[in-house]
Formats: C-alpha cells, structure tokens, sequence
C-alpha cells in the first residue's frame, strides 16, 4: 500500500511540475514584448518603440531582457514530459540561451563601426533566435496538438493560430530585410514580428498549462473551465 502511494505522489507531483514549467514559460513570454519598451520608456524618460527586442541589449533593459532569455532557456532544458517534448524543448532552451549570451551586431547609433567579434555574435545571436522561433513554432503545431494527448477544439484552435502566427512572422521578418522595409510609425518589421511571436508562443504555452481552466474552476466558473479544458 505505501508503495502505491508512493508512485501516485511521484505521478502528481510530475504532472504538476509540467504545469508550473509551462506557467513560467507563458509568463515570461507574454511579459517581454510589453515590459521591454514600456520599461526602457519609463526609466530613458522617452516614450517610443525599440528596434528589435533583441535591441534591448543596448538599452536600459538590458538586464530583463537577458534575464528573461536565461529563464525561459532553463525552464525549457529543466521541462519533462515525453520524449519528443523533451528533446525539442532542450534544442529551444540551449538556443535561448546562446540568445541570451551572445548580442546581436550594435546598432550604428551605439557603435560607429562595429568589430568583427561583434559581427560574427551577431550572426550567432540571429540565427540561435531563428532556431528558438522554429523549435517553438513545433511545439505550437505538432507537440501540443498530438492526438496522444488530445485537448479541446478551442484549445486546439489556439495552438494552430499561434504556430501559424509564429511561422509568417519569421517569414515576414526575413522577407522586409531582404527587401530593406524599414517599417513606419515607429514600428520596425523587427521588433513587430518578434514582439508578436513571443507573445504567440508565450499565449499557447500558457494555455497549455490548464492555467486558464485552473484560474476559472477556483473562481466557480465551471462553464469557462470547461470550455479551456
């Protein structure tokens, strides 16, 4: 008998585990594309957008940012679930970090000519984000719509919506670059698309959580819960 209690505490306590690693994961991601440039807005004392996210690093953000990049990459190497979530989620956090540590190129307003190690960081620091993106693009699609773990359509509908989202925004990313869209109002091609992106990966690792149907089952609304199950 103890032995079987036992098992089924190891079982909860997994499942929760999952959960929370989940919760972090949408959390910071649904944070970064707001507090990134409302925060270097406050404490510059000039309200405006920034380039990129990744732009951050040269900014009074810098640390959120690379904090922010350095959680989401241990969450992802710590999280466990099954095999192929495992392995696509320690490709993603490994690139998350090597995000996070390498910066990209300076722009010419913080450094007139930039050096060649800081060119080839660069190159470094995109294409780790070009990973991260693709990798959590497959989450969205393929490893939260498996049919081993089904949940329901709206769910299902979120999952889609946000890895579709994901996809066009590297796309659009790659195709205003090679076109030199600069992007107006203030809103560069960059920063939208990889504003948008995180917060579309950060929204579909959030609702995969059961965050939602927690948060409404403990307010008594059943309905809604059901509806997120």
């Amino acid at each position: 008998m103890m032995a079987v209690q036992t098992n089924a505490a190891v079982t909860d306590q997994d499942a929760t585990t999952v959960k929370r690693l989940r919760v972090g994961v949408g959390v910071v991601g649904l944070a970064l594309p707001v507090v990134l440039p409302i925060g270097n807005s406050i404490i510059s004392a000039h309200l405006g957008l920034l380039d990129s996210l990744s732009g951050s690093y040269y900014t009074h953000m810098r640390n959120v940012f690379v904090g922010g990049l350095c959680a989401i990459g241990v969450i992802l190497l710590c999280y466990r679930h099954n095999r192929r979530e495992d392995l696509w989620s320690s490709v993603a956090g490994f690139f998350a970090l090597v995000v996070a540590m390498c910066p990209m190129e300076p722009p010419a307003s913080v450094v007139a000519h930039a050096s060649t190690t800081q060119k080839v960081l660069g190159v470094v620091h995109t294409s780790a984000a070009a990973l991260v993106f693709a990798s959590l693009a497959v989450f969205c699609l393929r490893l939260f719509r498996d049919p081993a773990e089904p949940d329901g359509p709206l769910r299902q509908r979120v999952y889609l919506g946000c890895g579709i989202v994901i996809l066009l925004c590297i796309v659009g990313i790659v195709v205003t670059g090679l076109v030199h869209y600069a992007g107006s109002g203030g809103v560069t091609p960059v920063f939208a698309g990889e504003s948008i992106a995180v917060f579309a990966f950060g929204a579909a690792w959030f609702v995969k959580s059961d965050a939602i149907a927690d948060l409404a089952r403990a307010s008594g609304l059943t309905g809604v819960a059901a509806l997120w199950r």
